[in-house]
């Protein structure tokens, strides 16, 4: 046994170099993307408290209805990779141009829904009137981002797919760079532009993701990196045939995420009924938590493109080592987020708020979420690794079943009948998670272990 372990060591140490090459820039892209929602808060923060709660709102609402795109569009990383895996890069170009249709249809049906869906579901959620003109102002103006946001995604695919993620680090951060700015002067109204408030925020977040996109077109137009991949050769009409394919691996991706989004965001609306400081205690928590979850989900990404890259190969053994790398690094790095976690919630909640009782309740969700930060990292691992396998409808089954048949109802029956509250809630995400982690990656683990599995994928 320690002969095959010492035999196999400079494999993975390849393939931890290589897994690690791809997921550091898709860690920091995935950091900025997070960094526009801060920057957004921090404008619309220091401008006022109304407009603050209208982006606030505005900007969970927009969330919630991209998740579920995103899921779809991230059906071609793992289509591209196994393309490239194989040597066959001619037919990348052509997959490539589908995508972009695919995405084209689907931002003009996003944007649709969240100008005239968000505006209606903001009338009936029952939040304050008074907040209800600036966030559908918001929605109207965010949504005509949505075609260059979904785009955007397909040349990310396109990127990650053949192994150049440092552009979607590039371009996640130029758009990260130019939001401060041209979100200030919107709406603080400077440079000769009236003070446009919450139409400002999601009118200078709509015109990033343009110019995101834009720039990123330019950029695979130009670079040598993609010129053998004739992308832009010729024009095709949309293809029923190449949409249905991508549609099948990434339809159930997209209800998996938007499952895992549900979640959260019905627990925040349980939370919300047990008053403003468990509230408040409850955002600052779940801020961290989300900010820790960038690291392991670039992993899981760089996963994703590992493991495609050894089913194109027809390496069985490539395909567990990618997932054993995957997983592993993602442990190495929880281990830090949980410590942290653990050992001094007290100071990391004192950065977000003064208030005592916050603090303190945003304390206690700390030491939970530093308990779910091992089975969140596996699930998002495992779940990354199976995506390369193209494995996408069990697991949409596994995690439905987990957040919501597993850690909802649990949570619930903590919170109230036994009084816990949001810490309540919190052990619900955990049992939810765990439950998530143990049948995802015992689903890897089981397709991993078949000698067929490369053909199969």
């Amino acid at each position: 046994m320690s002969l095959i372990l010492h035999s196999r060591q400079p494999r993975l140490a390849r393939e931890l170099q290589e897994t690690l090459r791809l997921a550091v820039p898709l860690v920091l892209g995935q950091l900025s993307a997070v960094g526009m929602n801060v920057i957004d808060a921090l404008l619309a923060g220091h401008l006022d408290a109304h407009t603050l709660g209208a982006v606030a709102i505005g900007t969970s609402v927009w969330s919630l209805a991209i998740v579920t795109i995103i899921g779809v569009m991230m059906a071609l990383p793992p289509s591209v990779a196994q393309l490239n895996g194989a040597g066959r890069r001619d037919a990348i170009g052509p997959l490539f141009r589908q995508a972009l249709w695919l995405a084209l249809g689907l931002g003009l049906v996003l944007g649709l829904v969240v100008r005239f869906g968000g505006a209606l579901l903001v009338a009936e959620i029952g939040i304050d009137p008074q907040l209800v003109p600036d966030v559908i102002r918001f929605l109207h103006a965010v949504a005509f981002g949505a075609p260059a946001l979904t785009m955007f995604f397909a040349l990310r695919g396109l990127g990650e797919g053949i192994g150049l993620t440092r552009p979607t680090m590039y371009f996640s951060v130029f758009g990260l760079a130019l939001l401060g700015p041209i979100g200030y002067a919107l709406m603080y109204g400077r440079l000769g532009v009236p003070r446009l408030g919450a139409f400002g925020s999601g009118s200078a977040t709509a015109l990033v993701l343009w110019l995101q996109m834009l720039a990123f077109l330019g950029y695979v137009a130009r670079r040598r990196h993609y010129r053998d991949l004739h992308l832009f050769a010729h024009f095709e009409k949309p293809d029923l045939r190449a949409l249905a394919g991508l549609l099948h691996i990434g339809v159930p991706m997209g209800v998996t995420l938007l499952m895992e989004a549900g979640l959260f965001v019905a627990v925040a609306l349980i939370i919300g009924t047990l008053g403003t400081d468990v509230v408040a205690g409850h955002q600052v928590a779940l801020n961290v938590a989300s900010v820790a979850f960038m690291v392991p989900l670039g992993v899981a990404m760089a996963t994703t493109v590992r493991v495609g890259h050894a089913v194109g190969r027809g390496d069985a053994q490539g395909v567990r080592d990618a997932g054993l790398v995957g997983i592993g690094l993602t442990l190495v790095a929880q281990s830090v987020s949980a410590g942290l976690m653990l050992l001094v919630p007290h100071r990391i909640a004192a950065l977000y708020t003064t208030d005592a009782d916050v603090a303190a309740l945003a304390a206690q969700l700390l030491v939970l979420a530093g308990l779910f930060q091992f089975s969140d990292g596996i699930q998002v691992a495992a779940n990354g690794a199976l995506r390369g396998l193209k494995d996408t409808r069990i697991p949409m089954v596994i995690t439905t079943f987990a957040y919501w048949g597993v850690g909802m109802p649990v949570g619930w029956w903590l919170a109230f009948p036994h009084g816990l509250g949001a810490r309540g809630m919190w052990m619900g995400l955990i049992a939810g998670l765990s439950m998530a982690a143990v049948l995802l990656s015992r689903r890897f683990w089981k397709l991993a272990r078949l000698p067929s599995t490369p053909a199969r994928a």
